[in-house]
């Protein structure tokens, strides 16, 4: 995708073995950066801070990261404690472990001195193939959009929460990629995009990339969506996921859960975009098996914004002696999903759905 004109990954190689680039998304929407990560730790730091954040996106920052780490130290050793280190970062996306397990799976049965070479190549071919997905989940999506399109005669309105764009990938973006290629096909769409508290990534990342690509949007308080669907001003819901059980419950940024009971409640039709990596075979119940990472109350204590200057500054927003909780993440049950939207085509979200379209789970 393109920023000022220019095309643009969230993630890249820079010198061979010397380190990778990425986006800082804490800058954003107020300041367009980039970094220079030089080494594991440098990566784990990233990941965990969310200069890089995105389920895909951190699975293709943590492959490069333990290919920094065979750089430092090839041996089995240290590619375990690499391993640890990165895979402690975030919890509850599981692209982080799929990255890690397909880069460890590669790098154990080769010599110490074969293993760089080999992390370097196989980080970057995760990259590639993640911009592959996301553009087959647009293709997949496309027609979900179309359909309406062509009922309606009219602008499709369209609402998606937190951030599941190009900058939650490495290009191209999960629930963002059907609406981007809607747009291109000259379909008229309109997204709304809720802030995202308490990090605000639909206000600050979302609306960024969308302005970035001319799309019409419209950003919205988190608790406007209901009020919106009850008086049929949303078309259809785009969301993404984090982590998917064999079952089809999804566990996506906080808030999620209540768009989709709203969405329920009217109903309005409420899609969830995801790759194969995003898929967590091994579990069953999302509500009591996914791990829910709780993070720091600052979070939700402060906020960072520009001022009239220019300049930015965070603020403190809360009573004081007030106490704050962050959980980041919550699962909608299958049973409100409308269909996943995949790599591999459209299915319900169930078990016998998922395993349709990837029988070799089966």
């Amino acid at each position: 995708m393109k920023i000022h004109g220019r095309a643009w990954r969230t993630i890249w190689p820079e010198e061979k073995g010397v380190a990778f680039g990425v986006i800082d998304q804490t800058r954003l929407p107020h300041a367009f950066t980039t970094l220079s990560i030089r080494t594991s730790g440098e990566a784990a730091e990233a990941i965990r801070s969310m200069i890089v954040r995105g389920a895909p996106l951190i699975g293709a920052t943590a492959a490069y990261g333990l290919a920094l780490a065979m750089r430092e130290d090839a041996s089995d050793a240290h590619l375990a404690a690499a391993y640890a280190h990165l895979f402690e970062t975030r919890p509850t996306a599981v692209n982080l472990r799929w990255a890690l397990d397909d880069m460890r799976a590669v790098l154990a049965p080769l010599q110490p001195g074969e293993r760089f070479d080999a992390a370097w190549q196989r980080a970057a071919a995760i990259c590639d193939e993640d911009v592959a997905v996301c553009h087959a989940i647009g293709e997949a999506g496309l027609p979900l959009i179309r359909k309406v399109f062509e009922a309606r005669k009219d602008q499709v309105n369209i609402l998606t929460h937190c951030n599941a764009g190009w900058l939650a990938c490495v290009d191209w973006g999960t629930a963002l990629a059907p609406i981007y290629m809607a747009h291109d096909a000259g379909i008229p769409v309109h997204v709304w995009v809720d802030e995202t508290r308490p990090r605000n990534q639909g206000a600050s990342l979302t609306a960024y990339e969308l302005g970035a690509h001319g799309i019409p949007h419209t950003v919205i308080p988190d608790n406007t969506g209901g009020h919106l669907m009850q008086h049929g001003q949303v078309d259809m819901c785009i969301v993404g996921t984090d982590r998917t059980t064999a079952t089809g419950d999804v566990c996506n940024k906080i808030g999620t859960y209540l768009k989709a009971l709203a969405a329920h409640a009217n109903q309005v039709p409420f899609y969830v975009a995801l790759p194969h990596t995003t898929i967590d075979w091994t579990i069953e119940d999302g509500v009591k098996e996914i791990p829910i990472e709780e993070r720091s109350a600052r979070e939700v204590t402060h906020m960072t914004g520009r001022l009239p200057d220019g300049s930015l500054a965070t603020i403190d927003i809360m009573a004081p002696g007030s106490q704050a909780m962050n959980y980041a993440f919550d699962v909608t049950p299958a049973h409100l999903v409308t269909a996943l939207v995949t790599d591999r085509g459209v299915c319900p979200a169930t078990r016998e759905g998922l395993r349709g379209l990837f029988p070799e789970r089966s």
